[in-house]
């Protein structure tokens, strides 16, 4: 005899299988088999001749100039300082034997650095497009409370927002043209969890997210991959984290893994322990929003303070007697 409660029993079970043909096993093969075991499934040297990576003097963006130019591409690097430039561009040309181009920019500038930008790239053949510059807060901090907060929001937004947006429009025509091509956007993983302390830098993060899913979907039919890559903690200059673990790991294992994931998923933390590290936040997200808002709260004074101390110490020191001294922050 069939009962109320066996339907329902049944019914939940259906649903879970469900559930878990629908998320867990796709999630296990976005983060695990398909990176671990088939790699980057896009010939990427075939999508066109060139690379081109933005902010490409350190941390993440060097590491994938040096991973693509393992690959055969030859590498256009963009940053700010044409010293810093140089120096990769001959170290790129050394090891990988591939030829380089160096541009140097401020994306903290005005629209003139985007026309300087389409003379040097035009007729070039770029196959991929790494969109990687940023810029965050020195130290967490309260909206109202940042350093300079005009300017600084200013060259957030610009360099954040903005460039993301306009190296897209220059570089993407070409791939259109030759149907193939592929971006890559370095979000943040600050963008989809939660983030007090560094608000405009997530939101602005955020953007990038959501502007790569849309991308990804309007360009599709011209065989262009767009992914938007949300690293969680890696050891570069702008995190401030100056040893690698196994969670904060380096740029080059980053960046390694990272492209491993193309081809299977359009957005990516690019490395599996930042996928378990969202995993854990959403679940106690899900458990406990307030706990989940709490505790980050809480982590995100506690690096503030340990910052404004250990300036306010730096600073005490520096000044002479009686002199008095005023926190300031910067951005990398």
């Amino acid at each position: 005899m069939v009962t109320v409660s066996s339907v329902l029993g049944s019914t939940s079970a259906v649903l879970v299988s469900l559930f878990i043909l629908r998320k867990v096993f796709p999630w296990i093969y976005q983060n695990l088999i398909g990176p671990k075991v088939f790699g980057c499934r896009i010939n990427l040297k075939k999508t066109g001749e060139w690379a081109l990576i933005t902010g490409a003097t350190d941390g993440i963006g060097k590491a994938y100039a040096q991973a693509l130019a393992r690959k055969g591409l030859n590498i256009i690097l963009v940053s700010r300082t044409l010293s810093k430039l140089q120096d990769v561009a001959k170290e790129i040309e050394t090891e990988f034997k591939v030829r380089t181009m160096v541009i140097a920019a401020d994306f903290t500038s005005g629209g003139e650095i985007y026309e300087q930008i389409q003379r040097q790239i035009q007729n070039m053949e770029i196959g991929v497009l790494v969109n990687n510059v940023g810029m965050s807060y020195a130290n967490p901090e309260y909206l109202l409370e940042l350093p300079d907060n005009e300017k600084l929001i200013k060259n957030l937004l610009s360099c954040n927002i903005l460039s993301v947006t306009r190296m897209c429009q220059l570089v993407m025509p070409g791939m259109v043209k030759r149907h193939a091509g592929v971006v890559i956007n370095i979000s943040s993983l600050s963008a989809v969890i939660p983030a007090p302390l560094l608000t405009v830098y997530s939101a602005s993060k955020a953007y990038m997210d959501k502007f790569s899913e849309d991308l990804a979907s309007e360009y599709a039919k011209h065989n262009i991959v767009v992914q938007s890559v949300l690293p969680g903690p890696v050891a570069t200059n702008m995190s401030k984290i100056r040893k690698s673990t196994w969670m904060a790991c380096s740029p080059k294992v980053f960046v390694a893994s990272a492209i491993s994931t193309l081809g299977h998923t359009r957005q990516t933390t690019g490395y599996f322990p930042h996928a378990l590290l969202e995993l854990a936040i959403n679940m106690l997200s899900f458990v406990s929003p307030r706990l989940m808002e709490k505790l980050t709260i809480n982590t995100m004074q506690n690096i503030r303070a340990r910052a404004m101390k250990k300036s306010t110490t730096r600073s005490s020191t520096a000044a002479p007697s009686g002199e008095a001294t005023t926190l300031t922050g910067s951005s990398s």
